[in-house]
């Protein structure tokens, strides 16, 4: 595994050879519990012996739902009243079993279906014209590749 993240703004995501993406967490050396975003001791067998860990890139929809309003500080978007676009946001099941919570690449209820495989990328994030773009991870349908 890549050790330098991508960028500051999302330290548990790396490049990997030929450009692919994976998420990285944390494992219980001990008892072998994943942790996303990393950690530094396990709340399962209380053990500070905790690895870094690839996540991995690709997973399942487990849930999702369409956010249709701009959400109440301490959101950070960037956009301004009235220019709020509503976006999907999920739970990603990976294969080690944890779940990851993320935006998903789109908000269209006819294309997200439970159990469909979703694969990570990056995406822009924030729409202020005051600071630089940030960029962040989402999950898209593989179907939009």
């Amino acid at each position: 595994m890549n050790t330098s993240s991508l960028n500051s703004a999302c330290p548990h995501l790396e490049a990997r050879a030929g450009s692919a993406l994976t998420l990285v967490g944390s494992r219980c050396a001990d008892c072998a519990e994943v942790y996303f975003p990393p950690c530094k001791s396990c709340t399962r067998c209380l053990s500070l012996n905790l690895q870094a860990f690839d996540i991995g890139e690709r997973g399942h929809l487990w849930s999702w739902t369409v956010q249709s309003f701009q959400p109440k500080p301490p959101y950070n978007g960037g956009e301004e009243p009235g220019q709020f676009q509503p976006y999907g946001v999920g739970y990603v099941e990976m294969p080690s079993g944890i779940k990851i919570e993320s935006r998903l690449s789109t908000a269209d209820e006819s294309v997200l279906r439970i159990g469909m495989r979703m694969k990570l990328v990056l995406a822009p994030y924030g729409a202020s014209n005051k600071e630089p773009m940030l960029r962040t991870f989402v999950f898209e349908p593989e179907s939009e590749l």
